[in-house]
């Protein structure tokens, strides 16, 4: 539709700011834990969220305003369940990237793309013979990312592997519950859980001190206001307009934002294995999101 297309540019700014978001993080990182990280950022998030509620509210005027007692409960057991997840997926790639670099985090995180599909297995959804070849490709593309000839995977690769398994999860909550209730306000409560969720490890463990998180103000600024707020708000309002499969497609370039950003402003250079690795993931992302040919006739 010529009309999708006009949308296509804010998911394509959106996975920018998203892959972009993995250089504030590795930043922010050398400043205060992971969890206090996630927490002050995922709050800021919410609260960038909350005035957008109302007006977003008036651009939906046509829609039914009084929710009923069960969207209601969607939508707080919803935003509820997002934002442990999303709070606990958040927390193992902050720390994961104290030991892998950004391009590898993106890649890796990136996985999730071809997690979910895999995962329909369990909800009477097998997944045809394309997806499961783009498994293959991504697990020889993950082989030449993340082998280095040792026997076993490194600490960072393995917390992003559960990040990537818990953002699927996430997916597929999100899946389930987003065309019950209010997109924006689903967001707006896992963003404040997932703030809350955080701080309780975050003051056990890590003790924040507000200087430290003052030093990380301009990591923590961006990833809460553009990467939470801004990238969220233009994903809803684009994906309205685009085809699912589309939009996941677009979104996917995330990770390819992610190695630029690293190269670019960290000087992240990977060699050429490990970018062999990052083509071949990239590839498996693509081919896992292609919309399947209908038969003929």
């Amino acid at each position: 539709m010529k009309k999708q297309s006009l949308y296509i540019p804010l998911l394509v700014l959106t996975a920018l700011i998203w892959g972009v978001a993995f250089v504030a993080q590795s930043v922010g990182g050398q400043q205060v834990g992971a969890f206090t990280f996630n927490s002050v950022r995922s709050l800021l998030g919410g609260a960038v969220l909350l005035p957008l509620i109302p007006l977003l509210g008036r651009l939906s005027a046509n829609r039914r305003q009084a929710a009923t007692r069960r969207e209601k409960r969607d939508l707080w057991l919803g935003g509820v369940l997002c934002g442990l997840v999303l709070g606990l997926a958040s927390s193992l790639q902050q720390a994961a990237l104290a030991y892998a670099s950004v391009g590898k985090a993106g890649f890796i995180t990136a996985m999730y793309i071809i997690i979910v599909p895999v995962l329909g297995v369990f909800f009477h959804r097998a997944p045809g013979a394309r997806v499961w070849a783009a498994v293959a490709i991504a697990v020889a593309g993950l082989y030449l990312l993340c082998w280095n000839g040792d026997a076993s995977l490194g600490k960072g690769e393995l917390l992003l592997f559960g990040c990537s398994a818990l953002f699927s999860l996430h997916i597929l909550i999100i899946d389930h519950f987003s065309p019950r209730v209010d997109g924006v306000k689903l967001s707006c409560i896992q963003f404040f859980v997932a703030g809350l969720f955080c701080a309780v490890p975050a003051l056990v463990l890590e003790a924040p001190a507000l200087s430290a998180i003052l030093a990380a103000w301009g990591p923590i600024l961006y990833t809460g206001v553009l990467s939470c707020g801004v990238a969220y708000t233009l994903q809803v309002v684009a994906q309205k307009q685009v085809e699912p499969t589309v939009a996941s497609l677009v979104l996917s370039l995330e990770s390819v934002f992610s190695v630029l950003a690293g190269w670019l402003l960290l000087h992240q250079a990977l060699t050429a294995r490990e970018l062999a690795g990052c083509c071949l993931m990239f590839c498996a992302i693509v081919l896992a999101q292609l919309p399947a040919q209908k038969a003929a006739g």
